[in-house]
């Protein structure tokens, strides 16, 4: 195993964590390759970095979650903000641009770094990136993001989760057969049922709302040297972030790759969503090394 090294950039805001796996510069002539997500640290990627083992991987803790504390003083997690820090991380990482495979909210940072800094990134892999934007059915999705956050918000985590993950497994768009749904019992997904009192989750509070408000800007991913592929589990067919990857792709004129698993298909036993990460760091590989 590659020993990691964890590194803390100080840098307006925030004092940014990050690991790195191997040597920078990287060997054998590949970029570093930089794992990103949204809310999730860099512990999501334990599973997948050891199936990638060859290649020099970077992982962080985006602003104000896990060991990046913040000292702005605020709450609110946006894709602006975090594309932001990563292009000062890269050049902390003094070894030229990256290839990034970024996860959910991490797919919709990297699409705004890629807008925004289009020299620091050589390949973007966005794999299920949660974007209302491009849904025919947005104004429903952002209902039932709503609604999600509204039972957060009355109940504790337990309920905003298992609304959180109807929301997410419902098949095709947000209809009135959705809405009329009752409530899901959280003890049905063997989530806690009762209220510890917080409501500060960035998935269930507003705090990443930026996130899946965010609207990319077709013209300025286009014009950028990046090549952008974006990726959609196998296993997430008809969900909304299946949806939001192929309207995604569409907005770019290409087709979703399809990835082995689900929306966490990189994730290892640990995490209690398990994936196929072997498999999925070879189809990522794959997608990698395409011409």
């Amino acid at each position: 195993m590659t020993e990691t090294q964890t590194h803390t950039l100080a840098i307006p805001g925030v004092d940014l964590v990050y690991d790195v796996r191997g040597p920078l510069p990287p060997s054998g002539g590949r970029p570093a390759l930089l794992l990103i997500g949204q809310p999730m640290t860099a512990e999501g990627f334990s599973a997948l970095a050891p199936h990638l083992a060859d290649r020099t991987i970077v992982t962080y803790d985006p602003r104000g979650l896990g060991r990046s504390v913040r000292t702005d003083g605020r709450t609110e997690h946006t894709p602006q903000q975090q594309a932001a820090d990563l292009h000062l991380l890269i050049e902390a990482l003094g070894a030229g641009p990256v290839e990034v495979f970024g996860s959910s909210g991490g797919a919709v940072t990297a699409l705004e770094l890629v807008a925004t800094h289009p020299g620091d990134v050589v390949t973007l892999v966005a794999h299920e990136p949660p974007i209302n934007a491009v849904l025919p059915d947005a104004t429903a999705a952002e209902r039932a993001r709503a609604a999600f956050h509204e039972a957060y918000q009355a109940k504790g985590r337990g309920a905003g989760m298992a609304s959180f993950i109807a929301m997410t497994s419902w098949q095709g768009e947000y209809t009135d057969a959705y809405f009329a749904q009752p409530v899901p019992d959280p003890a049905m997904f063997g989530l806690p049922t009762d209220d510890d009192g917080t409501r500060d989750d960035p998935l269930l509070s507003k705090d990443s709302w930026a996130v899946t408000d965010y609207r990319p800007d077709a013209s300025l991913l286009a014009a950028a040297p990046t090549r952008i592929v974006i990726a959609v589990g196998e296993e997430s067919a008809g969900t909304y972030t299946a949806r939001t990857s192929n309207g995604t792709a569409a907005l770019l004129g290409q087709e979703a790759a399809v990835f082995p698993s689900h929306h966490g298909g990189f994730l290892g036993d640990q995490h209690g969503y398990a994936g196929k990460p072997a498999e999925f760091a070879a189809r990522l590989r794959e997608v990698l090394d395409a011409d």
